[in-house]
């Protein structure tokens, strides 16, 4: 009973199992000119889907809210969106005399250039009591990613624009119509998206099986997930020391913010975007891997983390509340 709680709560997690499971043993079904015709179904209508689903979703005054924490907006993107891919860049320039996956390599890469999800690290932001402070922008991460891609950069752009931007829009403008409608009823997004990320990952990874010349060597593998936990762990500890330095000017809140929103990355915007910057490239689902590991691993770390972080983030708020001075 409690197992099948725990899938349940867990039935992404799984699904992602389930889907690459299902391109192995099926990869004909799901490979690009297959019966499930990924081109259109997925590359078009798949990602539409998932980002007119966010802009229903997406709740606008939340959204200007956040913009008034300017100094903490600020100080995550540049992190996530600068820091975080050059570092990666820098390091990966060492890794590349050793034996690892070339494009495992490049998969890591593509995971500095994520900005945050909208759902974990917030999720995790709310459990500790923290502020969120966090609007991601897609266009800015492809910019990132267009440069390392064999596609040309205006084919990426006007694709990213009608298959991102104006769903986007489009699901801004009818939430407008239907808002209390929505209020009333709140229909299950995180599910709609979720499930249809599960079929963007099911025709990445058939097109995968379908192709013998495609190896990943479990040594590849093991480091790649041991690097992934390292840098979350390392990048985590950096942010909050910095954070907390005496003239960093953030809150305990801010600071958890901080913690979770720069060091935390999107699948859902991850995922479609890859498809899109390397649209046909053969080792696409080897490229992916690596932010198929970042996701549970990030939702796991921080469980572990939350109980210690909330623990230090009251006792410091008690602090700055003792020694306020009283009028």
């Amino acid at each position: 009973m409690r197992l099948l709680e725990r899938v349940r709560k867990e039935w992404f997690m799984v699904g992602i199992v389930v889907a690459i499971g299902a391109a192995k043993l099926e990869p004909s079904f799901g490979v690009h000119g297959g019966p499930l015709k990924p081109e259109i179904t997925v590359s078009y209508v798949a990602v539409a889907t998932i980002f007119f689903n966010s802009g229903l979703s997406l709740k606008t005054e939340e959204l200007t809210s956040a913009l008034v924490h300017l100094k903490l907006h600020l100080f995550i993107q540049i992190f996530t969106l600068a820091f975080f891919p050059t570092t990666i860049w820098l390091f990966l320039q060492l890794l590349s005399v050793t034996s690892i996956n070339e494009w495992l390599l490049k998969g890591l890469q593509t995971v500095g250039c994520m900005p945050p999800p909208v759902s974990s690290a917030v999720i995790l932001t709310k459990a500790v009591g923290g502020n969120e402070g966090i609007v991601v922008t897609p266009v800015l991460l492809l910019l990132f990613l267009g440069s390392s891609s064999s596609v040309p950069f205006t084919s990426i752009f006007s694709q990213l624009f009608m298959t991102v931007v104006v769903p986007l829009i489009i699901g801004q403008i009818v939430r407008r119509h239907i808002k209390d409608w929505l209020e009333r009823r709140k229909p299950p997004f995180g599910v709609v998206s979720s499930s249809v990320l599960l079929m963007i990952i099911y025709t990445t990874f058939c097109d995968t099986f379908s192709n013998p010349l495609i190896d990943l060597d479990v040594f590849s593998l093991v480091v790649i997930l041991f690097i992934i936990v390292s840098v979350q762990l390392s990048f985590m500890l950096l942010t909050f020391i910095f954070s907390t330095r005496n003239n960093s000017g953030f809150t305990a809140a801010d600071t958890v913010a901080i913690i979770f929103c720069s060091t935390h990355k999107s699948l859902t915007l991850g995922i479609p975007m890859l498809k899109i910057v390397f649209a046909g490239h053969e080792h696409l689902s080897l490229i992916s891997v690596p932010l198929l590991i970042y996701h549970p691993a990030q939702i796991l770390l921080g469980s572990v983390l939350v109980p210690t972080i909330k623990s230090w983030m009251v006792s410091r708020q008690k602090g700055v509340k003792l020694t306020r001075p009283t009028v």
